[in-house]
């Protein structure tokens, strides 16, 4: 199976008009006919899941947020742009393809919940992307799209856990990218009221029936919303001709890593992920061997012998990993995979918030003993550092209020567990110190070129570019009560 191009526009749609010939419009067109609940019942009927990571029924939770907004406060409708998952290039190639696309499926889930506002976060570096959606805002309302609805977007902070979706809520409020604790109905959007922003992010709880004053706020991925578009234009049916029963239509993955190219490509769900890291990467120099893969940093390695595994939200998972947001990192047997899982310990722990205290601690400490043994340093009994590395990874997810300690725990629980013989003999001193492999946000692809944001090598666990850290979380920086043991 063949890359495709159906959410993925195969050439740039520059104008209100281009998307027009391409088929933009139709899909606001057809839920405007439709109606809001009938709108809804269609997404469900598609079998549309997020593809912002969890791939949680979309149609599911629009019907949450609808069946639990207030009567007197306005809904606001969020297009999650704010990508920063290592390894993930493909919203931003998205909205560089066809921005309208992007807006008219947030307008469209606007229309089903009868939301007054669309607002779309993105990094504050992504320029580009952010000038074509503004550009795009405006030919929008021209066209008729967003009667009814304040369009607008938002350039938010460069930290990872902005892409978390409480954590994206908290910065629109005004306040830094620090996880909520997660509630049932996520209440609340308000960026004019009065808030402490030196606070770290409280619980906002609310659940079905409870009187308040505010009501949900939707949160989908980008390219979540690019496939409403499409569904709303071509139809359920349509949609499901591509994919499979569990995992329907397609989805835009990234490679990157030890292959020859890096690139983005749209695939159909059941398409082996071997094909995919061989269409889009061209694979590696013949007699260079793929070892692992790793879907971003959200999930366990996946082996070689697992990587003809078919890409699908079940089918990852029975393979022991997941699919995320479908950003593949490969590597060959040039990299050495205690390293890599180093590189990526390192990554999350130093972008932890620090509000839950095992989090940020016990991450710091898997990331220096990976150090450790990426070094061939961990001293004369090896088998405590091993049995150090397990531990830390049990215990790094406790009291955990997002996924990002479980992140932790998953990618490390995997390398002990598909590649021992490779931390023993780390831990023993039986292989020679290796190079860092750094694991960095992308920041462009350029003629099959991964572009990185290496400023993050210079990221200390406080959030600062120092030379050296504070010491203090950012969670205690805000707040001195936060992250206290």
């Amino acid at each position: 199976m063949a890359a495709i191009n159906r959410v993925l526009d195969p050439k740039p749609i520059g104008s209100i008009g281009e998307s027009a010939g391409a088929g933009g419009g139709t899909g606001i067109d057809t839920a405007r006919k439709l109606g809001a609940a009938a709108t809804v019942d269609e997404i469900e009927a598609a079998g549309l899941r997020g593809r912002g990571g969890a791939g949680f029924p979309t149609a599911t939770k629009w019907r949450a947020v609808a069946e639990n907004r207030s009567d007197t406060a306005p809904l606001t409708v969020v297009v999650n742009a704010a990508e920063g998952e290592p390894g993930s290039f493909k919203d931003r190639s998205l909205i560089r393809a066809n921005p309208y696309k992007v807006l008219e499926g947030a307008l469209i889930a606007a229309y089903a919940l009868g939301a007054d506002r669309v607002v779309v976060a993105l990094k504050s570096s992504f320029a580009k992307e952010k000038a074509l959606l503004d550009a795009a805002i405006t030919e929008v309302a021209g066209a008729g799209w967003s009667d009814g609805v304040t369009v607008s977007t938002f350039a938010g902070p460069e930290d990872y856990l902005f892409g978390e979706e409480t954590g994206l809520l908290e910065a629109l409020e005004g306040r830094p990218p620090f996880p909520r604790i997660s509630p049932p109905y996520r209440r609340g959007l308000a960026p004019t009221a009065a808030h402490d922003i030196a606070a770290a992010s409280d619980k906002q709880l609310a659940g079905p029936g409870e009187a308040t004053s505010s009501s949900p706020t939707l949160v989908n991925n980008t390219e979540t919303f690019a496939h409403v578009a499409m569904i709303l234009g071509n139809g359920a049916t349509w949609f499901r001709e591509t994919g499979t029963d569990s995992s329907p239509g397609s989805v835009v993955c990234t490679v990157t890593g030890t292959t020859k190219r890096a690139g983005v490509g749209e695939f159909a769900f059941g398409t082996p992920l071997s094909e995919i890291i061989e269409t889009i990467g061209v694979k590696t120099s013949p007699g260079d061997r793929l070892t692992a893969v790793v879907s971003g940093v959200a999930n366990p390695l996946i082996p070689a012998a697992l990587i003809a595994t078919p890409i699908g939200f079940e089918e990852m998972e029975q393979a022991g990993s997941g699919l995320g947001a479908a950003g593949f990192i490969a590597f060959d047997d040039s990299v050495d995979i205690v390293a890599a899982v180093a590189g990526i310990s390192r990554f999350l722990a130093v972008e932890s918030c620090g509000q839950c205290v095992p989090c940020k601690r016990d991450g710091l400490a898997l990331a220096e003993l990976l150090d450790q043994m990426r070094r061939s340093e961990t001293g004369d009994q090896p088998e405590l550092a091993v049995a150090g590395l397990a531990d830390f990874a049990e215990t790094v997810v406790d009291e955990a209020r997002c996924f990002l300690a479980t992140q932790q725990q998953r990618v490390v629980n995997s390398l002990l567990a598909l590649f021992p013989n490779e931390v023993r003999a780390h831990a023993a001193g039986t292989i020679a110190a290796v190079d860092p492999y750094p694991i960095l946000p992308l920041v462009d692809i350029e003629d099959g070129r991964a572009v990185y944001d290496e400023r993050e090598l210079r990221k200390q666990p406080d959030w600062t570019y120092d030379d050296t850290d504070s010491g203090q979380w950012p969670a205690q920086q805000m707040d001195p009560g936060q992250g206290e043991t």
